[in-house]
């Protein structure tokens, strides 16, 4: 019979784990180092916010703040610290970065934990390509900072001083896959949902009834294209259909994407970033409907934040990135859970 792990805090264990905790602490301290040599202010992004985020499958803790009269309104814990950095470049913030402690309900395994830290950085007035090199130098301060050479997952590995390599989302679906994904995608973003169905099928993937676009494409993500990431060298996936990138600005070179890139190592995800959406008529309205696929799906929506909108108004062209610190200690010592490289795990629960 085998046995329940001990508690984290059993000393024992504790002095197991500890290697990979003190590395956790070296790496965000290199980090810090190189974000404010390059002129990143480290900002702190209040938790409680009047919405968690407007994203149909992110799903938040709910709490309520009660005045002194025994009035109440309801709060979230921030999913991200994304809208509240945000507003800090609207205030006229040009290179800012939260190392930030977020939470998200409904996600707990080998890669997830309700509550978890992310790197989130933001650069005003720059491309984000230029978030891709950022991507580049947090790699590899992380590998130095754990004197490795590769990074590595259940076995499989990683150079993070190797060029990355690129690839649209587009490529990566008719290499994996053989499927035409922005066949199914009008220039105005609307999408063929029976057209991507008969595209799955012939995949060899389920395709049910209710599915809708976004499922299928999720579907063909996470079983053919992203076990072929970040294998033997960084990959970047870039181009997003519109429709899969809420927060984004579309592309100048096809309206059909967006400026959306994801990083993976090791076949993991480890950041998402964007060119960012600064119209706030456009947001308001992809947030609406992200809002109404949550209800259908979820039963529930979360309020949209008013005061982000206002401040998206006067924001100006910004690019910005969020990545799973945990994540990347995990690749750094080869830690096969994430609770292996979060000091004080959530104690009960499923891992």
């Amino acid at each position: 019979m085998t046995l329940p792990p001990s508690p984290w805090w059993e000393p024992g264990r504790h002095a197991d784990r500890r290697p990979r905790l003190m590395l956790r602490n070296r790496i965000a301290g290199r980090l810090r180092a190189h974000l404010d040599a390059r002129g990143f202010v480290e900002v702190e992004a209040a938790c409680l916010q009047v919405s968690p985020g407007n994203e149909a499958h992110l799903c938040a803790f709910a709490t309520e703040a009660v005045a002194a009269d025994g009035t109440r309104a309801p709060l979230y814990l921030h999913t991200s610290p994304e809208f509240a950095c945000k507003k800090l470049l609207a205030a006229g913030e040009t290179r800012l970065f939260s190392l930030a402690r977020v939470f998200r309900n409904r996600e707990r395994g080998p890669l997830h934990h309700p509550e978890f830290t992310m790197l989130e950085w933001y650069r005003a007035g720059e491309p984000y390509d230029a978030l891709m090199r950022d991507c580049a130098d947090i790699l590899r301060i992380a590998a130095e900072a754990a004197g490795v050479a590769r990074l590595v997952h259940r076995g499989r590995g990683c150079d993070p001083f190797a060029a990355f390599e690129r690839l649209t989302l587009a490529e990566a679906v008719t290499r994996h896959a053989n499927i035409d994904l922005l066949a199914t995608v009008a220039p105005d973003g609307a999408t063929d949902r029976d057209g991507l169905a008969a595209s799955v099928r012939r995949a060899g993937l389920r395709v049910a009834p209710d599915d809708t676009w976004a499922d299928l494409f999720s579907r063909v993500l996470v079983a053919r294209i992203e076990p072929h990431l970040g294998l033997g060298r960084p990959t970047i996936l870039c181009d997003y259909p519109v429709s899969e990138a809420a927060l984004a600005r579309p592309s100048a070179a096809d309206p059909r994407v967006a400026e959306r890139f994801e990083l993976y190592a090791c076949g993991v995800e480890l950041a998402n970033a964007f060119g960012e959406l600064t119209d706030p008529g456009e947001q308001r309205r992809r947030f609406e409907a992200a809002m109404a696929e949550k209800q259908r799906v979820y039963g529930e929506a979360y309020p949209i934040d008013e005061d982000f909108l206002d401040a998206l108004a006067v924001m100006p062209d910004a690019s910005g990135c969020a990545l799973g610190f945990d994540r990347l200690v995990m690749l750094a010592c080869g830690a096969p859970h994430i609770e292996d490289v979060i000091w004080t795990p959530l104690t009960g629960g499923a891992r």
